[in-house]
C-alpha cells in the first residue's frame, strides 16, 4: 500500500476543504509546487493534485500551478479536477500527468470512461467520492441516488488502473478513514482501491494496512500531514515494512 500525499489548488494556493466546502477553506501555501517538492523529499512515489476550482467550474483552472508541479518534481503524479472530455485527459497526459482522475463524468458519461482507458491504457483513475454509500458530484455539490459499490462495479475489466474512493463526511475532519465502507468496496471489485478522507495519525495508516489484502492498494492523505498530525516519511517507511512482511 502506498501512500500518497495530496496537493488541492483552489485559486492557485495549496489549501485544504473540510467535506469539501468551499467557505471551510485553509491555505497552507502560496506555492503549490514547493508543498510538493517537500512531499517528493520525504519520499512520495506519487502525488494527487486536484484542481478544485476545475472540479467547480468543469473545466481546468489551474493549469499554472500544475505545470509547475510537473516542473518541479520528478515523481509521478495525478491529477482530478474539471476532466470532462478526452481532450483534456490528453492534454494533462502530454504535460506528463501520469494518471488522471474522472470523477463527475463516470457517473454522467461512462462512456468517457471506456473510450479514455482504451485510448490511454492504465492513465485513468475513477474517482468516486461518497456521502453515506452514496455517489457525490459536481466538486460535492451534488449527491445522486447511485450506490458507490454499483459504479464501481460498472467498470470492471474496462482497463480503469483504480478506483479513488473518498468518504466525503470524513475528508479533512480527521476522524479516522472509513474502513469497513472502503473494504467493502474493496472486496466487491477486481480494480484497484486507494483510500481517501479522514486520515488523521498513524494508527489509520495502520488499520488501513489490514485491509490492503482486500484490494486496497494506497491511501490519499492531506489534512493531516499539513496539520502535522502524520509524518508522512514514517507512513512510507511503515507501509514498505508491512509489504515486506511475510
Amino acid at each position: 500500500m502506498i501512500v500518497i500525499p495530496a496537493v488541492d489548488i483552489r485559486n492557485g494556493k495549496c489549501v485544504r476543504l473540510l467535506q469539501g466546502r468551499p467557505d471551510a477553506e485553509t491555505v497552507f501555501s502560496d506555492d503549490p509546487a514547493a508543498m510538493a517538492e517537500k512531499w517528493e523529499a520525504a519520499g512520495a512515489s506519487l502525488i494527487h493534485v486536484v484542481d478544485l476550482d476545475g472540479a467547480l467550474e468543469k473545466q481546468p483552472r489551474n493549469l499554472e500551478s500544475i505545470r509547475a508541479i510537473r516542473d518541479r518534481v520528478h515523481v509521478d503524479l495525478q491529477v482530478g479536477g474539471g476532466l470532462r472530455d478526452l481532450k483534456t485527459i490528453q492534454m494533462y497526459l502530454e504535460m506528463g500527468v501520469q494518471r488522471v482522475v474522472i470523477g463527475t463524468e463516470a457517473i454522467r458519461n461512462s462512456d468517457l470512461v471506456m473510450t479514455a482507458c482504451g485510448e490511454f491504457p492504465d492513465c485513468i483513475v475513477v474517482g468516486i467520492d461518497a456521502r453515506e454509500g452514496r455517489v457525490a458530484i459536481e466538486g460535492w455539490t451534488e449527491t445522486t441516488g447511485v450506490n458507490a459499490v454499483d459504479l464501481a462495479r460498472q467498470f470492471e475489466d474496462r482497463g480503469v488502473a483504480a478506483i479513488n474512493f473518498t468518504d466525503i463526511h470524513r475528508d479533512g475532519m480527521q476522524t479516522g478513514p472509513n474502513i469497513e465502507e472502503t473494504r467493502r468496496l474493496a472486496e466487491a471489485i477486481d480494480i484497484p482501491v486507494v483510500a481517501s478522507g479522514g486520515v488523521s495519525s498513524m494508527d489509520d495508516i495502520i488499520r488501513l494496512l489490514t485491509i490492503e489484502s482486500a484490494g486496497v492498494v494506497g491511501v490519499i492523505t492531506g489534512k493531516a500531514l499539513y496539520d502535522g498530525a502524520l509524518d508522512l516519511a514514517q507512513a512510507i517507511q511503515i507501509a514498505a515494512m508491512d509489504a515486506k512482511m511475510p
